[in-house]
């Protein structure tokens, strides 16, 4: 089965188109309804791409008349019936890396309510806490699991091992061991896969890229409210402005774009930096010493509500980032119809059309080679623009996306077969008090 020629063309099981809602999902996606339960330890209000991930798919899937309903961490226990959240008590691990978070002890209650609904599947994207109590959950159930595989954790290895040789056997051991217990991951592109079945991963791989709610990029600025935006920023007309839009981390490699930016003196290329994050600092440092405090602008947070806004207030979208699966802020940009000038890395292979949607660069040369004939034509920049929020419309759909990981949904539980020949009966299951 090609998922991917599935999800770009929107085809369901069956080959035939999708129509689609004013949300851009489609009414029903193709089999009956589903309840499914999605595990992560992070949720929102937190912000990150693991997070938007699990946002757009739940929309999608709910717009579609499936029930989905959400498992994370949390400081205090709970459970938001508005929402569909259940939250688990836990600690913080922000030491060890911003924003994690740990439990150790199990909130009874809830895994009682959550077996007493009784999903059908249950699908994880996190590899931790979580993870453990969805295993407990999918055995008491006998139900599959379907796992994402979001982040290249060898590129976040400085956060737990000194030695990066040492962090990359210990990450290739766990997800090995882990992901052989789930019945099929998903994998964003064709590089997460390559990379787990380098590790020797032997569950079902399939590769469904990430969509993006187009209605949150649907209004397109007039020229006049792009200027008067860029005017409110402190950008000047014939200002070339560049844009990076994401966490700010050591793994996102931001200091080898200051340092390029740095090697020519031009006051006419800026560059704005939009978010927050633990290198923010240090960033901000590097700024100072490289003596460009008058052509790179920190926004801090943004508001989701005007995301598309700055990514279209910019002339390019830049990132020098290896460390991404698919780059849900490179989505973003092609459906404001912003062109990327990114390193090149093979997640790029699926989302950079080269010399229509934007370009990979390799070095410093080929950086500012490549830029200049980016911005040297005003008019074939717009044109690329055109084609790229077109290309994202086409292939990174939340529809496309829901389709794909609902169609897949359907095949692991017409294939699952449960350890036992009978599923354990739901009687007396409340008794059934630890998470494994």
């Amino acid at each position: 089965m090609d998922w991917c020629l599935r999800l770009s063309l929107g085809y369901t099981k069956d080959e035939e188109r999708a129509t689609t809602d004013n949300n851009g999902c489609k009414p029903s996606l193709g089999g009956p309804s589903m309840k499914i339960l999605m595990t992560s330890d992070l949720y929102t209000p937190a912000i990150n791409g693991v997070v938007t991930s699990i946002q757009t798919l739940k929309q999608a899937l709910e717009a579609a008349g499936h029930e989905v309903r959400v498992l994370t961490l949390s400081p205090k226990p709970g459970f938001d019936e508005k929402e569909g959240v259940y939250s688990v008590s836990s600690i913080s691990l922000n030491k060890i890396y911003p924003g994690a978070r740990v439990s150790f002890t199990t909130t009874d209650w809830i895994k009682d309510q959550i077996l007493n609904w009784q999903p059908e599947l249950i699908h994880t994207h996190c590899e931790f806490s979580t993870f453990k109590m969805a295993k407990a959950i999918a055995k008491d159930l006998a139900i599959p699991i379907v796992h994402t595989y979001h982040t290249i954790y060898e590129d976040y290895t400085h956060y737990f091992s000194p030695n990066k040789k040492m962090g990359k056997k210990i990450v290739s051991l766990m997800s090995k061991h882990l992901l052989n217990q789930v019945n099929y991951v998903i994998a964003p592109t064709q590089k997460v896969k390559d990379m787990l079945m380098g590790y020797q991963v032997q569950s079902s791989i399939a590769i469904i890229p990430t969509g993006i709610p187009s209605q949150k990029f649907s209004h397109v600025l007039s020229q006049a409210e792009r200027q008067e935006l860029r005017s409110q920023a402190g950008y000047q007309e014939g200002d070339r402005l560049l844009v990076f839009l994401g966490r700010l981390a050591k793994e996102k490699n931001l200091s080898e774009i200051l340092d390029y930016l740095s090697q020519r003196e031009d006051s006419s290329l800026k560059l704005m930096i939009c978010g927050d994050g633990p290198y923010k600092a240090s960033l901000q440092s590097q700024v100072n010493e490289l003596g460009l405090s008058d052509r790179v602008h920190f926004t801090g947070m943004v508001d989701p509500n005007q995301v598309a806004n700055y990514y279209q207030m910019a002339d390019l979208f830049v990132s020098a980032s290896t460390s991404e699966t698919q780059g849900l802020t490179y989505i973003e940009a092609l459906f404001s119809g912003l062109p990327l000038l990114c390193r090149q890395d093979d997640s790029l292979k699926e989302v950079i059309q080269t010399g229509l949607n934007g370009f990979a660069y390799q070095d410093v040369e080929d950086f500012y080679q490549k830029l200049d004939r980016l911005l040297a034509d005003p008019k074939t920049l717009s044109q690329m623009g055109d084609f790229a929020r077109s290309q994202a419309l086409q292939s990174f759909s939340a529809q496309a996306f829901g389709q794909a990981v609902s169609d897949l949904y359907e095949e692991v539980l017409d294939d699952h077969v449960p350890a036992s020949s009978q599923a354990k009966s739901h009687k007396g299951l409340s008794t059934l008090r630890t998470w494994g």
